[in-house]
Parts: C-alpha cells; structure tokens; sequence
C-alpha cells in the first residue's frame, strides 16, 4: 500500500457562510477492502483515490453520522417514495464512467445550479473517472436506476465490513416526483438489511447547511464523537 498524506489550506466553507475550511487527506494508491472500512469509520470521506476529512480550527459542526439500518423505521414517507418506485429497475455493479452517465451528472448539476445555486462544473471524463471510478477496488459499486432502458438515477457506494458508504447520488431532475434520492438512500438500507449489515454512513451532518441538514431525518443514527488517528479507537455514540 502506499499512502501520501497532505492537508490544504484555510479556504471558504462549502457548508457555512461566514466559515473557513480545511482538510486532512490521505491519497491511497490501493486500498484494501479493510483499510477502506477503518478509514470510513473513523470519519473520511472518499473520493477516487483521496480520503478526506475535516481539521478546521474552532469549528466542529461537520459531524460524520451513520444510520442505524437494523433499527430504522420506515415512515409513511418512506413507504411513499418506494412505492413510487415500484417499477424503477435497479442494477448493482462496479463504477461506470460513459457518456450516458456524464449527460446525466450534468444535466443534475445544472438543475441544482439553478434551483441551489450550486457552482456548475462541467465534468470530463477523466475528471469523472478520478472522483468516481478509480481507487473503487473490490469494494466500491454504483447502484444504478432505470426507467426502462433510461438511466435516471445513479447511487454511487462503498461496501465495508459492518455497512454500505455513501458516496455520492445524482438523478434526472424530470423525475423529480420519484424522490430518487430519497429512494436510493432506503434502498441502501434495505440491501445492507438484506445482507446483515448494520450501518449506513452517510458522511457529514451540517445541521445549518440545507443540502446537508436531511440526513438527520434519518433516525436513530449514531454520531462519531470526534475525529482521531487511524491508529486510535473510534468512539461512536
């Protein structure tokens, strides 16, 4: 294995106005399936190859939560949403990087640009294949969604030892009323009940930030106490 660790440098917050933000990364040539899994637990987030996590001075609101699958109750919503879905064909499989998903991935971002205001970049298919293919290993897949032949609806998921970690999710904005990005998240739960698997980490709760701020409607969830070295136990309560 070879890792490079580095942090940047004091920049906007993403999340909060008025915030500074860093990060600790560690870059990971070949992560194995339980490298990955002790780095998820204690709080990275990961993207391609780089693993990150927070390290800004005098701010702790960036907490990393994980559902409780085996304990989660399904509301009325809930069950809405899936049946909703009900005729959605769905497909696991490693990492795709083509066309069809990078017309998508922007066709999202710019909807979310103009409903969000998100900043709108246009993805390369290196860029892509960076963020989202390369470093997945064994353990990285994408849950993929159809509208009969019309992909709507990418999942993007690392399996680890103890649950599902979520990535990244982005769907067609025309099926808005499916609530995709809610049904994605149910169903990462309902296949991490399906093989034993106790937890969802949903990476960071910023309960301030809107584009953050829904996934603690997903309870109960467990939050790390605080972000320690890979070496050192991690504490969730």
């Amino acid at each position: 294995m070879i890792s490079i660790d580095f942090c940047t440098l004091s920049s906007p917050c993403p999340y909060l106005d008025a915030k500074a933000s860093r990060s600790s990364y560690k870059y990971v040539f070949d992560a194995s399936f339980n490298l990955n899994t002790t780095l998820t637990e204690h709080g990275y987030r990961r993207f391609g190859r780089y693993y990150s996590k927070p390290i800004c001075q005098n701010c702790n609101e960036c907490v990393s939560i994980r559902i409780d699958a085996k304990n989660f109750k399904f509301t009325k919503s809930a069950k809405k949403a899936i049946k909703r879905n009900k005729n959605t064909l769905s497909y696991i499989s490693s990492p795709i990087c083509d066309e069809e998903h990078l017309k998508l991935y922007s066709k999202y971002h710019m909807y979310m640009s103009n409903k969000k205001d998100w900043k709108f970049y246009e993805l390369s298919y290196q860029k892509y294949y960076e963020l989202y293919v390369d470093g997945a290993g064994e353990f990285g897949k994408e849950i993929s969604y159809y509208d009969g032949k019309k992909l709507i609806c990418v999942d993007l998921v690392d399996f680890v030892n103890n649950g599902i970690s979520s990535i990244y999710c982005y769907y067609d904005p025309e099926y808005s009323w499916y609530s995709l990005g809610k049904f994605s998240l149910l169903r990462q739960i309902m296949i991490a009940r399906i093989n034993n698997l106790r937890w969802i980490y949903l990476g960071f709760y910023v309960k301030d930030c809107p584009s953050l701020a829904y996934k603690g409607e997903y309870a109960p969830f467990e939050s790390l106490k605080e972000y320690v070295e890979i070496n050192q136990e991690c504490v969730w309560e």
